[in-house]
């Protein structure tokens, strides 16, 4: 494969913030990969460890998939896989071989970081736990992520995104009012416990700057599934009654929820009483911010049937480019009920660099969406597209351990590693 052309914001010779900072992936499917990905923009060098042949579970998670590079037929990349491995490097090991849980274990000893997503105490019969690790690498930061945590009543679980939704309160809260329980359209879960991940990763490598000393980072999916309830999750814990679904309506600010205009739907999101008396204005209603009913965001939530009524009318008669232009002039925050595909052709998207588009030696382009923060002085970069399996086990095995080709080809014809 052609070495990507690095793609970063900021100027070629800027140092990337997390230069010098060697992790370990030993992670699969989605949290993991996610938090691993975010410190690979970085500059962090990620070495995703995998499988021999089949690689990452979500490499087969499609279609849709690229079509296959010539030569690495056996390694599929579905649109899942991309999603969450760029700027990795792949090593395919066999870590059920004595020969490969040791490779891994030294690999270990040179790192700053391991990121796991093991079944708890899934590691320890290869040596690679945390304490079998921190006794040769006692700097070592090393974080799990798993569905129910290390300890609890429920450490011995297998979890899963759309579980930890359930269980967490999560799907209860989202739906229509009269409808059944609904996840989001993405694993929420996952993704969360992945920043959370990437966030605990950094806080703990700071320590470790300052004192030599590594530590155990102990993430799940329901910890965070909880964690991320916010303000609904609070409601509760101060009002003590359980917050129900409310389809698109918001349960303590009003108006705020998806009206259907003449050609389409529409979100208002009106956050205070200013842009509530703007909105009734530039709709023709200006009494609605008169009356008593409605003057204050408290009573507008007590009487949200009537004034929502109200407002769906006004709005129902006006188009969404007009509703849109009309509200945006005055600063009421609005915006178009998109289809990923139609926010994808918004000319934000190529504005902000939201979209990375690698160039594969064959032509094919492999897209990316880029980490969303934007540096002025340590950008994110976009240096390699998502590896194939164990595309850089040689060049890893050479770099971190110095094994010479010869010690390699003993490896790769005992099994241990990938051909």
């Amino acid at each position: 494969m052609a070495e990507a052309t690095p793609s970063s914001p900021g100027p070629s010779a800027a140092p990337r913030a997390l230069d010098g900072i060697k992790v370990l992936d030993v992670s699969r499917v989605l949290a993991g990969p996610w938090c691993t990905q975010i410190l690979a923009d970085f500059g962090a060098d990620v070495i995703k460890i995998e499988s021999i042949g089949k690689g990452d579970d979500t490499r087969r998670w499609g279609p849709p998939d690229l079509p296959s590079e010539p030569g690495w037929e056996h390694s599929r990349e579905s649109a899942y896989y991309l999603s969450c491995n760029r700027n990795k490097r792949s090593v395919a090991i066999d870590l059920a071989m004595p020969q490969g849980a040791a490779l891994v274990r030294r690999l270990a000893a040179r790192a700053d970081v391991l990121v796991e997503n093991f079944k708890v105490g899934g590691l320890k019969k290869f040596g690679l736990d945390y304490d079998g690790l921190h006794a040769v690498n006692p700097r070592l930061v090393y974080c799990s992520v798993t569905g129910f945590g290390q300890t609890g009543p429920y450490a011995d679980r297998p979890g899963y995104d759309f579980v930890a939704q359930a269980m967490g309160g999560m799907m209860s809260i989202t739906g229509e009012k009269d409808g059944p329980p609904i996840k989001p359209g993405v694993a929420m879960a996952d993704l969360s416990t992945g920043m959370y991940a990437a966030v605990s990763v950094l806080i703990a490598l700071r320590h470790a700057e300052r004192t030599g000393e590594g530590q155990h980072i102990d993430c799940s999916l329901l910890d965070t599934q909880i964690a991320t309830l916010a303000n609904q999750g609070l409601s509760y814990l101060v009002g003590g009654v359980s917050p129900g679904r409310l389809g698109n309506a918001h349960p303590t600010v009003v108006p705020y929820r998806v009206f259907d205009a003449a050609d389409g739907s529409i979100v208002v999101a009106v956050g205070n009483d200013s842009q509530f008396h703007t909105l009734c204005v530039a709709l023709g209603t200006p009494e609605l911010a008169a009356d008593p009913r409605y003057v204050g965001n408290h009573q507008r939530v007590i009487h949200r049937d009537t004034l929502e009524a109200t407002l769906q009318a006004a709005i129902g008669r006006r188009t969404v480019d007009a509703l849109i232009a009309t509200l945006c002039a005055r600063g009421v925050p609005c915006g178009p009920v998109n289809t990923i595909g139609q926010i994808f052709a918004d000319p934000f998207v190529e504005a902000r660099g939201v979209v990375h588009r690698f160039q594969r030696a064959d032509g094919v382009e492999i897209p990316s969406v880029a980490f969303p923060g934007k540096f002025s002085h340590t950008p994110a970069s976009f240096d390699r597209p998502p590896p194939h399996v164990g595309e850089h086990t040689g060049e890893v095995l050479g770099q971190w351990l110095g094994l010479d080709d010869d010690e390699r080809e003993r490896l790769r014809q005992g099994g241990a590693i990938a051909g």
